[in-house]
């Protein structure tokens, strides 16, 4: 039997493959993670900086409280993120849970109101926008991280981000509600017929048998 020529356009193994267990832990995070890690931490500075700007314009005391706890919060969670980001080791302390102050009270329905419009002047910021403005800020943050935490090779920097997403969800929550309390965030609901077709649009569903490959059911 004549051998074969050797084809040197075939695809050779790679030879710059390691277990994540051989490598340095400062080496031990992939590239992709990296850019969507650096993403996260700008999130969190953009957050940071904005609560420090909206500090000197807002009225109401209630607002303000939320603002100097979420900020504290956000602090901590913001150093722990690069202590894990930068050693791919747990950080100094685990994650913690955010508690808010508000009740889970709100107002359904909408009254008319004056419309929105962008501001022209900085005096012209109110509590109003201040706290539409933070809100945003959290649901940005945990779509950030969400996005990061999905595809994270590090499982330490990967836990530190998936515990830290339903936070910034309750940050945001937060401010809905305190939103709809001053009545900045209007409730529309729907007819109650539409409401009622609406809830009985999906019915439960029972799992299916197993089945082999000629169609009979598994016992």
């Amino acid at each position: 039997m004549q051998q074969q020529p050797f084809n040197n356009n075939q695809q050779q193994p790679m030879t710059n493959m390691q277990p994540t267990n051989n490598m340095p832990t400062q080496m031990n995070r992939g590239g992709h993670e990296l850019f969507d890690a650096h993403e996260v931490m700008s999130c969190l500075i953009g957050t940071l900086n904005q609560y420090l700007m909206f500090e000197q314009h807002i009225k109401d005391p209630e607002l303000m409280d939320i603002l100097n706890r979420q900020k504290q919060f956000i602090t901590d969670q913001y150093n722990i993120t690069v202590q894990s980001f930068k050693t791919g080791q747990d950080p100094a302390h685990p994650t913690s849970s955010y508690q808010m102050n508000q009740s889970n009270d709100y107002t359904l329905g909408t009254s008319p109101s004056q419309p929105s419009k962008p501001n022209q002047n900085i005096s012209q910021l109110g509590d109003k926008c201040i706290s539409s403005l933070m809100m945003a800020s959290a649901k940005s943050n945990a779509s950030a991280m969400t996005t990061a935490a999905a595809e994270m090779a590090n499982p330490v920097l990967r836990r530190v981000l998936a515990d830290s997403i339903p936070n910034h969800l309750e940050m945001a929550y937060e401010l809905f509600l305190y939103q709809n309390k001053k009545g900045y965030y209007q409730v529309a609901q729907l007819k109650d017929q539409d409401a009622q077709n609406m809830l009985n649009a999906y019915a439960p569903t029972t799992s299916a048998p197993n089945m082999n490959s000629q169609g009979n059911m598994l016992q």
